[in-house]
């Protein structure tokens, strides 16, 4: 039996992890002088409240001790660990992932894997590593399985400003200048490990222009849909909900999940994404 191992941006909440059998290594969030447990110490309402607030958020990456204490255990019981990290562009943690297997010297036991992604589309790549491994595959089969989910899904997300993501790094001061116009709102796709704007709406149209990238790309296809959402907001979780049914897209699964205490440090509260891809009619 093989184990699938990721980090804490996948965002999936610990219950929901663990009914996939997932392990799941947490980063740090840093925050009034402490360090945090990424979903593990801290609520992601907590950071969203602090930014509101003004407050300043930093994260750390997952440690290599931490990785080495969790692949060592695996081990004892799997033959092999396949480990699934946020992109190698936005965090060391996937290096630091690779040093640990690397220090334990159990070669092609441990297959680290940098997704190029995070949040959503990263815990939909891990998912469907699970379901592989559950459906009886090999190493090989749960790979491709990452693999498929990385070339087929269609992930965008809108937030109320760029200016969290150029304080951590995540663009540049003119990239922010150029998205945070008045009355409109970017929408950001991941590109090469980065999260980038790839075009302005208006506010009011940001869910539904999104969609219709959805309904171009997917058609009538059977699809897997995820609605990410940064901070509990119900109205608007269910006005995104409404779109989705109001769309073309053929919904055949469907979840919502929270967007986790590290991604919120970086894109800020009121972002939301729509995530979708194919599956077997």
């Amino acid at each position: 039996m093989l184990a699938i191992v990721t980090d804490s941006t996948c965002d999936l909440h610990p219950d929901v992890a663990r009914d996939f059998g997932l392990r799941v290594v947490p980063l740090h969030v840093l925050l009034r002088g402490r360090s945090f447990l990424d979903w593990q110490d801290i609520d992601p309402d907590a950071v969203y409240d602090h930014q509101r607030g003004g407050g300043e958020v930093s994260t750390q990456p997952a440690t290599q001790a931490a990785f080495e204490a969790t692949y060592r255990d695996l081990l004892a019981t799997h033959e092999g660990v396949i480990s699934l990290h946020l992109s190698g562009q936005l965090s060391a943690t996937a290096e630091h992932a690779r040093q640990a297997a690397q220090a334990l010297k159990a070669g092609s036991r441990i297959q680290v894997v940098d997704s190029g992604l995070a949040s959503l589309p990263l815990a939909e790549a891990a998912i469907a590593a699970c379901e592989a491994i559950r459906a009886g595959g090999d190493m090989a089969a749960a790979l491709g399985a990452i693999q498929a989910v990385q070339k087929d899904l269609l992930a965008e997300f809108t937030v109320p400003t760029l200016e969290y993501l150029r304080r951590g790094g995540r663009l540049s001061r003119t990239q922010a200048l150029i998205g945070n116009m008045l009355g409109v709102r970017p929408i950001l796709r991941f590109d090469e490990g980065r999260l980038q704007p790839v075009r302005r709406v208006r506010a009011s149209q940001a869910a539904r222009d999104i969609l219709a990238q959805l309904e171009e790309r997917f058609g009538r296809d059977p699809v897997a849909v995820t609605i990410g959402h940064a901070g509990r907001d119900p109205t608007r979780i269910a006005e995104l909900k409404a779109a989705i049914d109001a769309s073309r897209l053929n919904v055949a699964r469907g979840r919502v999940q929270l967007m986790g205490p590290v991604i919120g440090a970086h894109v800020g509260p009121g972002t939301y994404g729509l995530m979708a891809r194919p599956l077997l009619a």
